[in-house]
């Protein structure tokens, strides 16, 4: 039995379509983590991301739904997180968010239905506006915050990011048997 509970309407929408949810396009700064830059004497940057999140984009892996990073912003704290949770699909520094997923979409064969996009400030609107399921996090911009089908009781960087996976996860009707191997590997059953 698990202990969250999401509106049978919202996780309905979050289905992806008669083909389920085939991928979810993840921003980073404002997503995975707070936002915040820190900015080092030497101009090194460092970011903060949080265990929560990364464990949900790996679940999400597990079941076949495509994580994909599409950020404003290249960084070598961020190419490490994505190398760290094994993720393939990732687009650094894009000043296009829309042209690159489109791209994504194309060489994939996906289609926007079948796309779940979270999203926090304006570069990530046309996003949000074409995914089959958009999601902002709780101290996102309105303007996302109004597109977004869900807006998660987390905020970024603390957990919106899994709290997405987890949506993404009951409505596609693998949440419960993720859950029920990870307890069994807890008490031995």
């Amino acid at each position: 039995m698990s202990a969250l509970h999401f509106p049978p309407e919202l996780l309905l929408h979050a289905q992806g379509g008669a083909l389920g949810m085939q991928a979810a396009i993840f921003d980073v700064d404002g997503v995975l983590t707070d936002g915040r830059l820190y900015i080092g004497e030497a101009g090194e940057v460092f970011k903060a991301f949080h265990v929560l999140d990364g464990h949900g984009l790996k679940l999400l892996a597990q079941v076949g739904i495509t994580p994909v990073i599409i950020t404003g912003r290249d960084s070598p704290a961020v190419r490490r997180r994505v190398a760290d949770l094994g993720l393939a699909h990732a687009h650094y520094g894009v000043a296009d968010k829309l042209a690159v997923a489109q791209a994504v979409l194309a060489e994939r064969g996906w289609a926007w239905p079948q796309l779940a996009v979270i999203g926090d400030d304006w570069p990530d609107l046309p996003l949000l506006a074409r995914a089959g399921f958009a999601c902002a996090p709780a101290n996102a911009h309105a303007e996302a915050r109004a597109l977004a089908h869900h807006v998660t009781t987390a905020r970024g960087g603390e957990g919106a990011a899994r709290e997405f996976c987890d949506l993404l996860l009951q409505a596609s009707g693998r949440y419960g048997a993720l859950l029920a191997a990870q307890q069994g590997t807890l008490d031995g059953r």
